[in-house]
């Protein structure tokens, strides 16, 4: 008896308290509970993996375009528009604004500005201006001189000038895809603006560019030129400047050049002084063309200079001759017009004369005294009927008869009086 209960001592008891019903039930529960976790862990990969692919939704705005960079190098350019890429660190899109048109203000020409100069200056506020230019606070340009040839700059006895100059560059970007490659530009750091990166970060070389074309340009002007002619000058430096960026493929068009340009203060009642004699001479020569363009159009139309070389000896066809006169215009058209209705006059008087004394002479040769006495009688008519003064004096004293007296051209407006009475 004691040996069996010994025997059955050593076989595996059951726990006190629980049933096996009891044990199946916690294996379930926990079975239950983790099919649940691996369910919620799917949903979460696959909302994970949505929102993965989702964050790879992109929109380029209408000025901008976009540079799809994978692993770092360039695979395409997307246009305005939504676009898909694949998520960071796969893709990225980095947006370059080729639309907008940036300014540049250059003032590496203008001489120093202390601050109080700074500020808006009144009509009676006077500057203190230094007695002479210092090369290292104050900016200028070269220009060549007066006496210089267009061929030989350095010229001997000649002098550059010094003019002062205001700049402004407006440019824009052209070429994405090579203004990434060749400009550099930092690396945008998050709640960075990638426009205010590109333009911090290339101002440095289009300022350097920028004035070396300045100084390349100016050396061809002359400080009269550099201050009057507004036009050519912008237009040469844009076109170097457009030069120098395209040959390090740059992808950046130069829209337009702006410049104010002065000459030194240290001169300025000088040039003042220069400028007026300058615009008094250009008044008085656009007046003397303006003079004589008016009084060749009124004395012949626009064919008064050729017209005149012809007469000066200068050799013309006789076709193209006879139609200079015939375009003749003005005065001259008139002079001419008087000038032939007076010579058909003169013919056709002479003529009717002629044709008179043909037919008078038979009568002539019978009584020559008569016809005379009649001819001298018709012309002291004529001469009476159109002379606007007469005076008749009456017989005196040892007087043959009455004198008549006739006044010519002693005032031309009795003529006009007596028309209009």
């Amino acid at each position: 008896m004691t040996e069996q209960n010994q025997e059955y001592d050593l076989q595996p008891q059951e726990p006190q308290g629980r049933s096996g019903d009891e044990l199946d039930a916690a294996g379930r529960s926990l079975s239950e509970a983790l099919r649940i976790s691996f369910v919620i862990l799917k949903v979460i990969m696959i909302v994970l993996v949505l929102v993965f692919l989702a964050s790879g939704f992109r929109t380029v705005g209408s000025d901008e375009r976009a540079l799809v960079l994978r692993l770092g190098k360039i695979r395409g350019v997307l246009e305005p528009g939504p676009h898909w890429v694949f998520p960071y660190p796969i893709e990225e899109i980095v947006r370059i604004p080729v639309a907008k048109r940036l300014s540049l203000p250059i003032d590496s020409f203008w001489y120093f500005l202390r601050p109080d100069e700074m500020l808006p200056q009144g009509p009676k506020t006077r500057i203190r201006v230094e007695p002479t230019l210092d090369p290292t606070r104050d900016g200028y340009c070269i220009t060549r001189s007066e006496k210089q040839s267009e061929t030989g700059f350095g010229a001997s006895g000649s002098d550059y000038n010094i003019v002062h100059g205001k700049w402004q560059l407006i440019y824009q970007i052209d070429d994405a895809t090579r203004f990434f490659k060749n400009v550099y530009v930092e690396d945008v750091k998050p709640g960075q603006d990638y426009f205010n990166v590109i333009t911090k970060s290339i101002t440095p070389l289009l300022q350097a560019v920028f004035e070396d074309a300045v100084v390349t340009a100016m050396v061809n002007y002359t400080i009269d030129e550099a201050i009057s002619n507004r036009a050519r000058i912008p237009e040469h430096v844009k076109k170097l400047l457009q030069e120098k960026l395209d040959t390090i493929e740059s992808g950046i068009r130069v829209v337009s050049v702006l410049t104010n340009n002065t000459w030194p203060r240290q001169v300025d009642q000088a040039f003042q002084a220069s400028v007026a004699a300058t615009q008094a001479s250009q008044q008085a020569v656009s007046e003397a063309r303006t003079y004589a363009e008016k009084t060749l159009s009124e004395a012949a139309g626009p064919v008064a200079e050729e017209l005149f070389a012809v007469l000066k000896g200068k050799t013309v066809s006789r076709q193209d001759e006879e139609f200079l006169w015939d375009s003749l215009a003005g005065e001259g058209r008139e002079k001419i017009a008087q000038a032939r209705a007076y010579k058909t006059g003169v013919v056709e008087s002479a003529r009717a004369n002629a044709e008179y004394l043909k037919k008078i002479l038979p009568e002539y040769n019978k009584r020559p005294k008569l016809v005379m006495q009649r001819i001298y009688l018709d012309a002291i008519e004529s001469v009476l009927n159109n002379a606007y003064e007469k005076f008749v004096i009456q017989p005196v004293e040892n007087s043959k008869g009455a004198e008549i007296r006739v006044l010519v051209n002693r005032d031309p407006t009795i003529k006009r009086q007596s028309e209009e009475q």
